[in-house]
């Protein structure tokens, strides 16, 4: 059975994570969208980089995101004994 302490330890880091995954999602989506006029002066692949992280580029971040949260919260369940089966 997980003590009281271990429990907010883990509430701790799990926290944690999820505010580091919000704020690079935050960035993603709303900060690149702001400052889109000055990243369409890089082209990537030929296209403006404004128009490629709206198209896929926030896309992809977005699912190396997911993979990497679901990973680092095996690693914390793990850490802790809470991990599923």
């Amino acid at each position: 059975m997980i003590q009281r302490d271990q429990l907010e330890q883990y509430w701790r880091e799990a926290r944690f994570l999820m505010v580091v995954v919000l704020f690079v999602w935050f960035l993603v989506s709303y900060f690149a969208a702001i400052i889109s006029n000055s990243l369409n002066q890089i082209v990537v692949f030929g296209f403006p980089l404004g128009y490629y992280m709206g198209a896929q580029g926030s896309l992809v971040v977005f699912v190396l995101l997911i993979l990497f949260y679901a990973n680092k919260m095996d690693s914390i369940d793990e850490k802790y004994g809470v991990k599923e089966e």
